[in-house]
Formats: C-alpha cells, structure tokens, sequence
C-alpha cells in the first residue's frame, strides 16, 4: 500500500512530495491505520471494516485537497 500511494501522489518536478510522511500501522487483533502528517485517515478499528488500497488513495487524495 506504501509503495501505492508514493507513487500515485507524485510531487511535479522541483516540488516536494504532498505526503510529508506516511505511517502504516499494522498492528494485533486486526487493526490497521492510515495516518497522514500526524491526521488518522482511516482505522479499521473505528469502522469495523477491511479497505481497499483505491479506497485509501481516495482517502489520502481528499486529505491533499483539503491541505491544499
């Protein structure tokens, strides 16, 4: 999912990449999160559900518009 995301939000040549950092935290009893410059994404253990690595680029992709 990493490597997903780095490469659909490429930064345009000469600007830095939008995602300042991305953590991944898979972790026990099924819970897995997606936090963005300090900012949870998404949380399996809030939503009860699996995601999809499209569902996760939406996610990130809403998250860019809103920095922006």
């Amino acid at each position: 999912m990493a490597e997903t995301l780095i490469t659909t939000f490429r930064p345009n040549v000469g600007q830095q990449h939008p995602i300042a950092e991305l953590t991944l935290l898979p972790s026990g009893a099924g819970r897995f999160e997606v936090t963005l410059d300090g900012e949870t994404i998404y949380s399996k253990a809030a939503t009860g559900q699996h995601t999809t690595n499209e569902f996760i680029v939406e996610k990130v992709r809403e998250w860019i518009e809103r920095k922006a």
